[in-house]
């Protein structure tokens, strides 16, 4: 369904004119179209698939290990070191 939405938003298309055009496979909804807005946020979850993939390929190592039974360590959060105080 995100292929098609993003092959046709590529060729012009709005989203309001691709939703009713798409059927959900499965599930609870299975054979109506989904939302206007479920459609924005598979978008928005894709974009920033696209933009963070080092951050995807992480949460499936991790998750992985957590299926394996291991548990991933920590990681320290990569901060700037604090602005010095300006001086009266």
């Amino acid at each position: 369904m995100l292929h098609t939405v993003l092959r046709r938003r590529a060729g012009g298309e709005s989203v309001e004119q691709i939703q009713p055009d798409l059927i959900i496979p499965t599930g609870k909804r299975k054979g109506q179209s989904p939302s206007v807005a479920s459609i924005y946020r598979a978008l928005a979850e894709h974009a920033k698939r696209e933009a963070y993939p080092e951050a995807v390929e992480q949460a499936h190592a991790d998750f992985a290990d957590l299926q394996n039974g291991e548990f991933p360590a920590p990681r320290t959060a990569q901060t700037a070191e604090p602005a010095p105080a300006p001086q009266p």
